[in-house]
């Protein structure tokens, strides 16, 4: 018997629990699930007789010792700086190891260690990264084949709001981790425009946006999605003039996020006292002197914003109540974390409500002449608050992931990412059968994408 152990059954984790449960009695595994909260991995379970719920602490070398020592295959949902820990633990005992998260440097200079040992450590098999990494490897695998020069490559992937749910300002709502989307795209983002490295800083990045009109949705803002072109190597573009990852948002998004980043309100180096303030206080606390005039916060705002009182941004910052004096729960904090706890109740997924993921790749390319365009897009669409289409695009690459080492259908040994056919064949294919597909079609082109 196969033993499998997931570390992690918050909402990211339900999909992959439910589908490696499901695959369970035919394959002969066991399946444990690992949580600080042993109430909520039992939920996850739901008295499957081959599932296992435990009270597990990531922190607590002695049990990270004890569980992966059981497990056969090792899972990771948890949070990605505690990948670390169980990598090394997995590599102590001889277990393989699945991630969803983007693999780090300290875990990639495992992967000798893990060669050494006949053990696979996969990172990167979730939705992004993941699915695009499957996705678009094949698309280009495929051209190649042909013998296509490739001239662009670009992917895109956001996690919204279903249309019909999409009743906020913003048009977005917490799907996934809060804190991540607070403190999106710090530091600097990096892609490659016509041969060259283009470097966007954060105090620029909701700026250096781009529209597209994606399938039948209407329109959508893409922003540059962290360092691109450290993925040139991996999916074996050198040479390529443009290449660029990004983050898809609703249209008006990114405006009003660079209004709250223009404000302070995104940074989580420094915390702040906050007892007895309101978020109006806070507000003010971060407006320049020269734009205080009198009472009147919003026009305070705007002034300092160089926007006007009615525009759609102030509508935007005017529904997360931070013209009110509604009390700041929290004694003290960073601006990030009381944004977060702020977003966390008016951004929440209420009762029905779905979410919806939209991936776009395209790829520029010459052959036989011509210049094209190879389009692609994938569009998911959850079910309700709980069962999402995240967590399901998530969940479902890595269990499928973990199926592929446990049925011995892989031989990959050491750190990777999925960007393999033995890897990316199958998975694409299984994810058909939950509605999960990229819909390929080519047009001409007289230009990049950019």
């Amino acid at each position: 018997m196969k033993k499998i152990l997931i570390l992690g059954a918050g909402k990211s984790a339900s999909a992959i629990i439910s589908y490696l449960l499901s695959k369970a009695e035919e394959n002969d595994w066991h399946v444990t699930v690992a949580d600080q909260d042993q109430s909520l991995a039992a939920y996850r379970v739901d008295g499957h007789a081959r599932g296992t719920a435990v009270a597990f602490n990531v922190k607590d070398a002695e049990q990270v010792q004890a569980e992966v020592e059981k497990a056969d295959i090792v899972a990771s949902l948890l949070p990605a700086f505690f990948h670390q820990i169980v990598a090394e633990s997995c590599l102590k005992n001889g277990k393989h190891l699945v991630t969803a998260s983007y693999v780090a440097p300290e875990s990639k200079a495992l992967d000798q260690a893990f060669r050494d040992k006949d053990l696979l450590f996969m990172g990167e098999i979730g939705l992004d990264p993941g699915i695009d990494h499957l996705g678009l490897m094949k698309i280009l695998n495929e051209l190649k084949g042909q013998g296509a020069k490739i001239n662009g490559v670009y992917s895109y992937t956001g996690a919204l709001i279903h249309p019909e749910d999409d009743n906020n300002p913003w048009h977005y709502k917490f799907t996934w981790a809060p804190m991540n989307v607070v403190k999106a795209g710090q530091g600097v983002s990096m892609y490659l425009y016509k041969g060259k490295n283009k470097y966007v800083p954060y105090s620029r990045l909701f700026t250096s946006y781009r529209e597209r009109e994606i399938g039948d949705l209407g329109k959508f803002e893409i922003y540059p999605n962290r360092d691109s072109v450290k993925y040139l190597e991996k999916y074996h573009l050198e040479g390529v003039e443009n290449f660029m990852r990004g983050t898809i948002r609703r249209e008006d998004y990114c405006d009003a996020w660079d209004a709250i980043i223009r404000l302070g309100l995104t940074d989580d180096t420094y915390e702040i006292e906050t007892q007895g303030k309101t978020y109006a206080d806070l507000l003010r606390s971060y407006l320049p002197l020269k734009n205080i005039q009198g009472n009147d916060l919003k026009k305070a705002t705007a002034t300092f914003l160089q926007i006007a009182l009615d525009s759609t941004i102030m509508q935007q910052l005017e529904y997360l109540d931070l013209f009110k004096e509604t009390p700041i729960n929290s004694p003290a904090g960073s601006p990030a974390q009381i944004m977060c706890d702020l977003l966390a109740e008016k951004w929440k997924l209420e009762k029905g409500d779905r979410d919806m993921i939209v991936m776009l790749h395209e790829v520029d390319y010459e052959l036989n002449g011509e210049h094209k365009r190879r389009i692609a897009d994938m569009f998911a669409f959850g079910e309700d608050e709980e069962k999402t289409a995240i967590a399901k695009t998530v969940g479902l690459p890595a269990g499928m992931m973990v199926k592929l080492i446990a049925q011995e259908k892989t031989s990959l040994r050491g750190v990777h990412i999925p960007i393999y056919p033995e890897i990316y064949e199958p998975i694409l294919a299984e994810l058909e059968e939950y509605d999960i597909e990229m819909k390929e079609r080519d047009v001409a082109i007289s230009g990049d994408a950019l």
